[in-house]
């Protein structure tokens, strides 16, 4: 499903991977455990198309989309989905607007974009919240809006970087049962971020520990 090799990456002359070797299987949830600093999001990143790697090559679903510094399969094309720590929902679109805009780029047809936005609202239990704006909604709401959006394009791969990290106790282990539902439910591919060692061990059918990885 997802293939690094030999990936050697330097950013203001530190080597952030140096000969990087990675593989994960389809529906794996694969956790990248670390401190900040460490080089998790940069990894995600790199799978995601939005950076390439000075020497090696990324392979997805067997497909070469990154080879050395070139990107040969640009990120809107990869069947990647990222979910980032900032959840970047627009305030002045509604949850549907919100919710719709991968579909919307896509010029799918507004009524498919509707039927869509109803299934995800069901997936993460917010039936009825189509016309709700933004800043009504609660933390952990807002959350799962923005995980209907990344799944509404039906990506085999979703990427998430650190998305619980500001929530609390409670409404944190709430989302990473239902990350985990989800993932079953629809059969994704996870690479998920954290520094939460309670966190990874709970989602995680793998964990790949950050420290000493290059």
């Amino acid at each position: 499903m997802i293939r690094l090799q030999n990936i050697t990456l330097m950013q203001k002359e530190q080597a952030i991977f140096s000969d990087f070797n990675l593989h994960v299987k389809p529906k794996e949830r694969l956790v990248i455990l670390g401190a900040s600093g460490s080089g998790k999001s940069t990894l995600l990143r790199l799978i995601a198309g939005f950076i390439a790697p000075q020497q090696g090559t990324i392979y997805l679903n067997d497909k070469c989309v990154t080879k050395n510094e070139k990107i040969i399969i640009p990120p809107h094309k990869r069947e990647v989905s990222m979910l980032f720590q900032e959840l970047a929902l627009w305030p002045h679109l509604n949850v549907e607007e919100n919710i719709a805009f991968p579909l919307k780029v896509k010029d799918i047809a507004k009524s498919i974009q509707q039927e869509c936005v109803k299934e995800m609202l069901c997936l993460v239990e917010l039936e009825g919240y189509q016309k709700r704006h933004i800043s009504t909604l609660s933390g952990g709401q807002q959350q799962r809006i923005a995980l209907a959006r990344a799944l509404i394009s039906t990506p085999q791969i979703l990427l998430m970087d650190e998305p619980l990290s500001s929530l609390d106790k409670t409404l944190n282990q709430s989302l990473r049962k239902k990350i985990i539902a989800l993932q079953q439910k629809i059969g994704f591919t996870l690479v998920y971020v954290t520094h939460n060692q309670e966190e990874a061990q709970e989602i995680a059918t793998r964990i790949l520990d950050f420290e000493g990885k290059s």
